[in-house]
């Protein structure tokens, strides 16, 4: 590699566009590269060494190979020393040494039979035995699978029951079951720049395997499932809009230099430490750890763009101080001591008390101001037990106080298990949800009422149910099928006033109403039907129903498998439903909205109607 990029430099410097201060300019080689300038490309071919690496033959004609060379570029050697070497970052490398911040890979995950993809499991139960099935998809395998899907199966719930949808409105809460990098995608013309608060709570990826994945669920792949799903997310929020990322401490960092490449590390805001729990066993073998991080990126940190502070409300106990109101202006306030001993740079003030004698007091006021405000009543000098003390008025707080960065006082997930049996009578409706009162704090942070709040790993439905409380529009997305049991009926209770979590403390007594809809199924299906199968042959007749009803991968050979289905029956059967699932074509898990009007699909005019609306709608 070092020769060749010696050769190429040597090459490429006699081009003055590609020289800034005597330095090649990367990023200008880039741009040229990706724009197929000829005079660049004239340069390459003129080198036999680089023609023959850069350049396919293809009959007559040669083909310059834009992927190589933009993996050749981003390789952490190229230009160590340039004009813009102070650019490089740390960089996370998948297995092929490629920079996942720059891989156009997608990670899609398909969960197994009644397994949940969930957060934040205890350490007693990160042994489970589930199985996800990851799937890594190259960027020529991929086609329509971005494309924005047709929903259907549209339900609104709302205080007089259940019912069918009539309209679709900009204002709307959803709730949609599908694939989240899929729906994501959906929503991406519609609320581009528009989203102000995105919480999410992503499965953790543990080194005891707590998530049990077929060839291991690599750190880079769980990365790349990461940054697939986080570069649509930015494009969402709106320029004042601020992501919460809730994970534990083993892909923390990792997850940290993630964003710091896909939102800038200067917009990075800090990290949050929730104590999730209070206190336990001493069964740790070297740590009892009590915490969760939560990362907070904003869009744009820019003062500009962020004018308001971010402020949490002042507790009533704190406030309880506050009694006396002044009657000038009608706010309320208190008398606390004047003089201050630490502070610094402190101001010594000699004072007359009444009696004739005098004081002298540490403050951060000027001795004009305080005989000032001595005159308006806003500083008092009073005998006390201890003697002459002086004292100012301190007014009950407008903006509220700045959060601290650690959460000890939002609920646990103690907390967070009693609201959801509270509302199901059942300790299992949900195994891992997160506190009402947390998302609170963080969706007050920074929002205000009207703002649309999104969570894409909804599980139990926690950020939609308090953003319904708060006054906030939301959208959610969840793929798994308790999404209809647990996530929806949630949600309805909440509409019809249920008063658990901070429903009491936000006076919340019902109200509103919010679409549920699913992604519509086509190859999707398939994966459905293989993932419920219990029985060997189920396996055997879905690849004969598969070859005549399914949507194939271009990569295989049917022929070829029907001749050779004696090493189909020796795999396991884990295996086979493994393989099944790989043949079918990704771009057709779900059905694109280019092809609502295929009458194979079999979309009903009432779906095509809200679909229609849905496209069409604007602020």
């Amino acid at each position: 590699m070092q020769n060749l990029l010696d050769e190429f430099i040597q090459v490429i410097k006699n081009d003055e566009r590609l020289v800034v201060d005597g330095y090649v300019n990367k990023a200008k080689v880039e741009d040229l590269a990706l724009n197929l300038d000829s005079d660049f490309l004239n340069i390459l071919m003129n080198h036999e060494g680089l023609k023959k690496h850069f350049f396919q033959a293809v009959g007559d004609v040669l083909v310059f190979d834009k992927v190589k060379f933009q993996g050749f570029i981003a390789n952490k050697s190229f230009l160590p020393d340039s004009y813009t070497s102070y650019k490089n970052k740390i960089g996370l490398l998948n297995p092929e040494n490629q920079f996942i911040s720059q891989s156009k890979n997608v990670s899609l995950v398909f969960p197994h039979k009644d397994c949940v993809l969930e957060g934040g499991q205890s350490e007693e139960e990160a042994k489970r035995d589930e199985i996800f099935w990851n799937e890594l998809l190259a960027p020529d395998q991929i086609d329509q699978l971005l494309a924005p899907k047709v929903l259907t199966n549209f339900k609104r719930y709302d205080g007089n029951g259940i019912h069918k949808v009539e309209n679709i409105s900009i204002k709307d809460n959803l709730l949609i079951k599908g694939n989240n990098l899929l729906a994501l995608h959906t929503l991406k013309e519609i609320y581009a720049g528009k989203v102000k608060v995105i919480y999410i709570d992503p499965p953790y990826n543990t080194e005891n395997d707590t998530f049990m994945y077929n060839d291991t669920f690599t750190h880079s792949t769980w990365l790349t499932f990461m940054k697939n799903r986080l570069e649509i997310a930015k494009k969402l929020l709106s320029p004042d809009g601020v992501l919460f990322i809730n994970t534990d401490e083993i892909e923390h960092a990792y997850l940290k230099v993630l964003c710091d490449e896909i939102f800038d590390r200067e917009n990075f805001v800090g990290d949050l430490i929730w104590k999730k729990r209070k206190g336990g066993g001493n069964d740790s073998t070297y740590l009892a750890l009590d915490h969760d991080y939560i990362l907070v990126y904003a869009k744009n940190k820019s003062k500009d763009v962020h004018k308001k502070k971010w402020r949490v409300p002042y507790t009533p106990e704190y406030l309880k101080r506050y009694r006396e109101i002044d009657e000038r202006n009608g706010r309320r306030y208190y008398w606390d001591t004047l003089s201050r001993d630490g502070l610094q740079s402190p101001i010594v003030v000699e004072l007359d008390c009444p009696d004739g004698t005098k004081i002298t007091i540490n403050s951060q006021k000027s001795k004009e101001t305080i005989l000032a405000e001595l005159e308006t009543g806003l500083v008092r000098i009073t005998e006390t037990r201890n003697g002459w003390t002086v004292h100012h008025r301190v007014y009950e707080p407008e903006e509220g106080k700045v959060l601290r960065s650690i959460l000890d006082n939002v609920g646990t997930n103690k907390t967070a298990k009693d609201e959801i049996k509270a509302l199901f009578n059942d300790d299992k409706a949900f195994k891992h949800p997160k506190p009402e009162q947390l998302l609170q704090t963080l969706i007050t942070l920074a929002s205000e009422e009207g703002d649309l709040v999104m969570d894409f790993f909804v599980g139990s439905g926690t950020t939609a149910a308090v953003a319904h409380k708060l006054n906030r529009q939301y959208i959610a997305i969840e793929q798994l099928d308790y999404i209809e049991n647990t996530t929806a009926k949630r949600l309805h209770k909440v509409v019809e006033g249920e008063q658990g979590g901070i429903s009491e403390a936000f006076n919340w007594s019902g109200g509103g109403s919010f679409i549920y809809c699913e992604l519509k199924k086509v190859n999707q299906l398939w994966v459905d039907k293989i993932m419920k199968a219990t029985q060997e042959e189920e396996l055997l007749d879905f690849w004969h129903k598969m070859q005549e009803e399914a949507f194939l991968s271009y990569k295989i050979n049917p022929k070829e498998i029907n001749e050779n289905i004696n090493d189909f029956q020796e795999l396991s059967f884990d295996e086979k439903k493994k393989f099944l699932i790989e043949v079918l074509d990704k771009n057709l898990l779900y059905l694109s909205y280019s092809e609502i009007q295929d009458e194979d699909f079999e979309v009903s005019e009432e779906d095509m109607k809200l679909n229609e609306k849905f496209y069409s709608l604007k602020d």
